[in-house]
């Protein structure tokens, strides 16, 4: 039973075998008293705490530690309960996106929620890192839509918003819950969508036609329409349903429209004439088909339960980092991107437009601060099969080339990161407690300026640093 909870949680393969030390308990609580008793009791016994909602953490930080410590396993912790009245929702940190997304659309069909596009994602991991996500450029991350939380502090005590504060409620809407406390419920305001939103996928090779069909999209994608999210997958993969097999290097533009698809033509044949959008290419649906359509592998007609399924489908090992990109890459640095990517099977570099609605909100209203200024975000992406040490460190070292070779187009000073594209070789992350000096590399590539604010409420709120890891919020002391 041990062996299976553990690793049926584990979302990339690759930690399953590690060498870090296994939990001394799992524990899978149904009732917010017993959380409360596993941090009392952990504390009095000198045990650290993870926490795991969905089990999707890239480094396996929410159920991997170096000392003896406790999983809470938040699987029981699931139920959603949707205001339709008040156009809310309290979502429990175990649920899955699937999970939410599948219970606000049986209630309407015309409300949804912007959050991250990966359906066995856990709510309690997307929501606290800021969560990112189809819709953002309508209606912000899913942070920015979030008006109440239920926290179990470091001294047991369980704090709503009130109760916790201004300051502690704004450090966990984007700055890891994980270093704060444990989140057990997320209150959150739903969003309106259209009754159709219309989707697009059109391919195209990374030839001399396909790289400047990507440069010219750097330099609109931000200003299209809040209701138009296109981004850009450059990749050299082949899906067939939920299974993938090395391909040719191509870039897949991939648009969701919060509308008919005669308005999106418009949109199209006004802002990005280039790419050559036709009516065949666009279907509309409902926003929670959008959902599966995004995820991949999903099949006009399929049923919507598939959105219930916890297990990821795409599950495999794999290491990822990210870029914030605030001017436009030359052509010259796409074609060595595609150079590198056609050496290496399963590679993906994932380009996520921003600007909308997150230009209108300011760098300091949440810890997430990629906000006015950037154009897009990127998450490389290296998969593998085999479980073999070979393999990993081959794949691992050509995820580090490509990413040194892009740092001359790529934010500076700091060069950023999204935190829930948890990357540990981005900081000095030595075993143990990390000094706040040392936490700073990696803490302002994830949040900026707001680095600071977070370290100041952990210091009042947290000043033994009992809940860390090696890249947790440090007090400043």
């Amino acid at each position: 039973m041990y062996s299976s909870i553990l690793e049926s949680g584990e979302q990339n393969p690759r930690w399953v075998n590690s060498t870090s030390l296994k939990p001394l308990f799992i524990i899978t609580p149904k009732f917010a008293w017993e959380i409360q008793a596993t941090v009392t009791c952990s504390k009095e016994h000198g045990l650290r705490v993870r926490v795991r909602s969905g089990g999707h953490d890239y480094e396996g930080l929410s159920y991997r530690c170096d000392v003896d410590f406790v999983v809470i396993d938040l699987i029981n912790f699931r139920s959603i309960n949707v205001d339709m009245e008040k156009e809310t929702a309290w979502i429990e940190s175990g649920a899955t996106l699937g999970e939410m997304y599948y219970n606000i659309a049986k209630e309407s069909r015309v409300h949804g929620y912007p959050a991250g596009l990966c359906q066995s994602v856990g709510v309690g991991g997307d929501f606290s890192g800021g969560g990112i996500g189809t819709m953002m450029r309508k209606y912000g991350l899913a942070a920015d839509n979030i008006i109440d939380a239920e926290l179990v502090d470091v001294n047991g005590r369980i704090l709503d918003r009130e109760e916790m504060g201004e300051d502690l409620f704004w450090a966990i809407r984007g700055g890891g819950a994980s270093s704060f406390g444990v989140i057990t419920a997320w209150k959150v305001k739903l969003v309106q969508v259209p009754p159709r939103v219309t989707a697009f996928t059109i391919h195209k090779k990374m030839d001399q036609e396909g790289k400047e069909l990507v440069f010219r999209w750097q330099s609109i994608a931000d200003r299209f329409p809040q209701e138009l999210f296109l981004r850009v997958i450059v990749q050299n993969v082949v899906a067939h349903g939920y299974s993938v097999e090395a391909g040719p290097v191509e870039a897949l533009f991939n648009s969701l429209f919060l509308g008919p698809k005669e308005e999106l033509l418009a949109v199209m044949k006004e802002s990005f004439p280039e790419l050559g959008l036709q009516e065949q290419d666009c279907e509309e649906m409902s926003w929670i088909e959008s959902v599966l359509y995004f995820y991949g592998g999903y099949k006009r007609g399929e049923s919507l339960d598939v959105l219930l399924n916890r297990t990821d489908p795409f599950k495999g090992y794999f290491k990822a980092k990210s870029d914030f990109v605030q001017k436009p890459i030359p052509i010259t640095a796409l074609e060595g991107m595609t150079q590198r990517l056609s050496k290496k099977a399963l590679v993906y570099v994932n380009i996520d437009p921003l600007g909308g609605r997150l230009d209108e909100i300011p760098e300091t209203e949440l810890p997430f601060p990629h906000r006015k200024g950037n154009l897009f975000n990127i998450q490389y992406f290296v998969k593998w099969k085999e479980n073999s040490d070979m393999e990993a460190n081959d794949r691992i070292d050509w995820m580090k080339e490509l990413y040194d070779f892009m740092e001359p187009y790529v934010c500076q000073s700091p060069r950023s990161a999204y935190l829930n594209y948890r990357d540990l070789d981005i900081g000095n992350n030595l075993p143990g407690k990390s000094s706040y000096l040392q936490a700073k590399i990696w803490g302002e590539k994830y949040f900026k300026g707001n680095f600071e604010r977070l370290a100041t409420i952990k210091s009042r709120v947290d000043a033994e640093n009992f809940f860390q890891n090696v890249q947790s919020i440090p007090p400043i002391s």
